[in-house]
């Protein structure tokens, strides 16, 4: 196989670049695969500019681009060396505009995350969901234990990990839980994730909707003792690609509680691995959790199922096979 290249010309680090880190590190184990630009981890193979000039005019290179800017470039790149094959992955949770549908034909490959998003691309895609380091994202030995760890107080833990704004849906889950926090005092309420600006401010109100008892943990380097710690984790998103968040707390055992998106069902078995509830059903998303706040055994044994659903499907080993397969694809064209 030939050099594949990752860039990441993002102002900041987001999921993405974590993501970005994890299968350039995991495809290092089938292909030479670097990544190119700012605020990546130092463990993270890079490949120099110079080096990148010189190889694309004398072999083959892949170049997966995840941002439209990073196709662009990959355009500049193909002008000077002809034998640049060009993948892009469509991460957005949203229908795409018509710029970035317009670009993306000619690229060599179409990468998206699950059917909807297929579909908005309006041409043919290869489906590839994200893989998670299973390695990291483990079970604890302890559940209880972990939590008492984090020091929060009460038996369980209970919360949403991720971007604190409004569209993630911190406001619903809090509006569901807020009425039974009174009968069920051993389960304690936390939002995990950064709230920037604005969002701090209404974070804050909704703590002090529920008398002080909401934990707002703020943003976690390490997610991993959270996940660990927490018995269910609701995910009341309103929009997204394919939940990193949702996979990540499945691997660790979590109860997962989760919107009915496009890419849910297909990844949650209702019951068993976990629960679905519609975007913006308050009262649904309560119902549930009054029972297992009530049955917190039966958390726990979907939480273990959902843990098993994980490994068997959705290791990050599995995106970098899948991945391969759309590299020699488009070298084949």
């Amino acid at each position: 196989m030939p050099l594949v290249v990752h860039p990441h010309f993002h102002r900041r680090r987001s999921g993405a670049t974590a993501h970005t880190e994890l299968i350039v590190l995991e495809l290092m184990r089938l292909m030479e695969t670097r990544a190119l630009g700012k605020h990546l981890a130092e463990e993270v193979p890079r490949i120099p500019w110079g080096e990148l000039w010189r190889r694309i005019r004398q072999e083959p290179v892949v170049w997966h681009a995840h941002r439209n800017n990073e196709l662009l470039f990959g355009f500049l790149l193909r002008l000077l060396g002809q034998r640049v094959r060009l993948v892009y992955t469509r991460h957005g949770p949203f229908e795409p505009g018509w710029f970035t549908r317009f670009i993306v034909r000619y690229a060599d490959q179409l990468v998206t995350l699950n059917q909807q998003g297929a579909d908005w691309m309006g041409m043919p895609s290869r489906i590839v969901t994200h893989g998670v380091d299973l390695e990291r994202f483990t079970l604890p030995t302890d559940r209880e234990a972990a939590w008492k760890a984090l020091g929060l107080g009460g038996r369980y833990g209970v919360g949403v990990v991720g971007r604190v704004r409004p569209n993630k849906g911190q406001g619903d889950f809090v509006e569901a839980i807020r009425p039974l926090l009174p009968e069920f005092p051993e389960w304690k309420p936390v939002l995990v994730g950064l709230a920037k600006s604005g969002d701090a401010a209404w974070a804050e109100k909704l703590r002090e909707s529920t008398g002080g008892e909401l934990v707002l943990a703020g943003e976690q380097r390490n997610v991993v003792p959270w996940y660990q710690g927490l018995s269910i984790l609701v995910h009341p998103s309103y929009g997204e690609a394919f939940s990193m968040v949702l996979v990540e707390a499945m691997a660790c055992g979590c109860c997962p509680v989760v919107t009915r998106l496009p890419h849910v069902p297909a990844v949650i078995e209702h019951g068993r691995t976990g629960f679905m509830f519609e975007p913006g059903d308050v009262t649904t998303l309560r119902e549930l959790l009054r029972m297992l706040l009530r049955e917190p055994e039966r958390a726990r044994q979907v939480g273990l199922h959902a843990a098993e659903e994980a490994r068997a499907r959705f290791g990050v080993s599995h995106e970098a096979l899948a991945l391969a397969r759309v590299y020699q694809a488009a070298l084949e064209r």
